[in-house]
């Protein structure tokens, strides 16, 4: 008879989860060992059940052995951190901000005319990836706005759409689809500001 494909998803009914769980630790364990035995391999296994229980497994050895073997050989395969990458003590920190807001305000005096002498290649480079980072905040943020601007007016056609159809239902219910055309005296048909509902 054929097993039929299982499932890998998570057992909701614990009984079926528990019983699932002893048969493959066991079917896990026994498969270690094989692999161990045929082809003369250490092998050691961690298995945390879900009440937080251990189960574990070392084939040739202890298991403190194995965790040693393991530390060593993956000692190896770890670079050595660079020198570049090492975070800078406080002081290091600090003198490089100083720095930074130096050439930062000299760069502004030299923008606005009060700098005396001329900036450095270095200082300049610095200056500009300043200016381009700003000058993203600042489109960025002129970028929301107009979205939130834009956001207000559909909402006030929305607003303004829904008046119209409620006024022209209330029309028709009254019966007065056929209006009379305006008798005045005026020259000029009356005409009604409308800057407010221009969209």
């Amino acid at each position: 008879m054929a097993r039929g494909k299982v499932q890998l998803k998570r057992i909701e009914n614990p009984v079926h989860r528990q019983v699932t769980f002893c048969k493959r630790r066991a079917g896990l364990l026994k498969k270690a060992k094989e692999l161990s035995v045929l082809c003369d391999a250490d092998i050691g296994l961690f298995i945390f059940s879900a009440h937080g229980k251990l189960y574990e497994l070392a084939t040739k050895g202890t298991m403190q052995g194995l965790i040693e073997r393991y530390m060593e050989s993956n000692r190896g395969a770890q670079p050595e951190p660079d020198i570049e990458t090492q975070p800078l003590d406080a002081k290091e920190e600090i003198k490089q901000l100083k720095q930074e807001v130096e050439i930062l305000q000299k760069g502004l005096r030299y923008m606005f005319g009060g700098g005396v002498g001329t900036m450095t290649l270095d200082e300049l480079d610095v200056l500009e990836k300043h200016l381009e980072i700003w000058i993203c905040n600042i489109r960025s943020t002129k970028m929301n706005i107009m979205y939130e601007e834009i956001q207000l007016l559909r909402n006030k056609e929305g607003i303004l759409k829904a008046a119209n159809n409620y006024l022209q239902d209330k029309i028709e219910e009254n019966g007065m689809t056929d209006f009379a055309p305006n008798t005045t005296n005026f020259a000029y048909p009356l005409t009604i500001q409308n800057e407010i509902f221009q969209l």
